[in-house]
């Protein structure tokens, strides 16, 4: 049998999921701090230093050649089946759907739109700056690349930065960034960083993705996450008007607001009124409105030949004698009673 000692970490996790029924008032959301704003900083210097250095034809493109040409999906095809699979988490339909479904869950048992509306604004942003990049710079894939040693810049590919990197960092980010705790953000960055990372390298050992691609994605992917503070007070606003607009439609629906239910305490009894039928309800509304709830009460009960009276009009009456049976033994009070034998 188990007990209350003995419950395992998953009776805890739904223990403290069933006391979070309503919203919770202390939700941690983050801010825009100075670091913050210096690693915001020093990302955004990264992208443009990798950006600078491919167009430039630098050191970073040999590199991109020399990795192509090394070919990693020849030199390790054993692990080519697994990470045919593992390039998934990077892409944006399957891992959208799986984390707006635990999002939306998580929304609907805190009654809050904001872990939605946060991961639509993050896609968003993803959407408009890595697509605007990719068209923008036009680079094509080693699949594709067509001189020895260029770049490949503005030939119409739309492959830098790596937006399998990109959504990874940003769609498993989001869970980091929403968590409750400061421990339970830590792990999930971490983790979210270490699977963007993997996801990237795994485009270069399929060749899909030069290596400065994987680089710029996954700065592209940690810009997003670190601008989120910005849009916070924008995506209350839109939960404040989306909430609006749901009980102007309760409204007009004619829909009537929740009465709440007063809660009992856990073992009290409830007691519960039986109905009252149609003779009940007739004879209560020919009863005068001054009338006592004794004088209602029917005449069976009464003793007979005597008239019924009201405890105001009843004269006290004391007990002639004790009520407990006679005891040969039994002295009465305030007498001094004989040693006994």
């Amino acid at each position: 049998m188990r007990t209350e000692g003995t419950l395992t970490r998953l009776d805890r996790v739904f223990a403290r999921l069933d006391r979070e029924q309503q919203r919770p008032a202390h939700i941690d959301m983050p801010r825009m701090s100075r670091h913050r704003v210096v690693l915001f900083s020093a990302t955004l210097a990264f992208y443009l230093a990798i950006v600078w250095a491919v167009v430039t034809t630098s050191w970073l493109v040999r590199l991109d050649w020399q990795v192509m040409f090394f070919r990693p999906y020849q030199q390790w095809p054993q692990i080519h089946a697994f990470l045919d699979y593992y390039v998934v988490l990077g892409q944006r339909g399957p891992t959208a759907v799986m984390v707006a479904s635990w999002l939306g869950w998580r929304s609907w048992r805190q009654h809050t739109l904001r872990p939605l509306l946060t991961l639509a604004a993050s896609l968003l942003l993803l959407n408009l700056t890595v697509g605007a990049a990719k068209l923008g710079m036009g680079r094509l894939g080693p699949h594709y690349a067509t001189v020895i040693g260029s770049n490949e810049m503005g030939l119409g590919g739309d492959i830098f930065p790596s937006g399998h990197t990109a959504n990874a960092v940003v769609t498993w980010g989001i869970l980091a960034y929403l968590a409750s705790t400061p421990r339970a953000r830590r792990w999930l960055s971490a983790l979210s960083a270490v699977t963007a990372l993997g996801v990237g390298l795994t485009t270069v050992y399929l060749g899909t993705h030069w290596l400065s691609d994987v680089l710029l994605g996954w700065a592209a992917g940690v810009l997003i996450m670190l601008a989120l503070p910005w849009f916070e007070p924008l995506i209350a606003r839109v939960e404040t008007a989306l909430f609006d607009l749901r009980d102007r439609w309760r409204a007009r629906r004619g829909r009537p607001a929740p009465v709440p239910v007063p809660a009992h305490p856990v073992g009290s009894p409830v007691l519960l009124k039986p109905r009252a039928t149609a003779a009940d309800e007739t004879a209560a509304a020919r009863e005068p409105v001054g009338a006592s709830r004794s004088g209602s009460r029917s005449p069976v009960h009464l003793a007979p030949g005597r008239p019924h009276l009201t405890r105001s009009e009843r004269t006290p009456v004391t007990p002639a004698g004790s009520r407990r049976p006679p005891h040969p033994e039994r002295v009465p009070r305030g007498t001094t009673s004989a040693a006994r034998p």
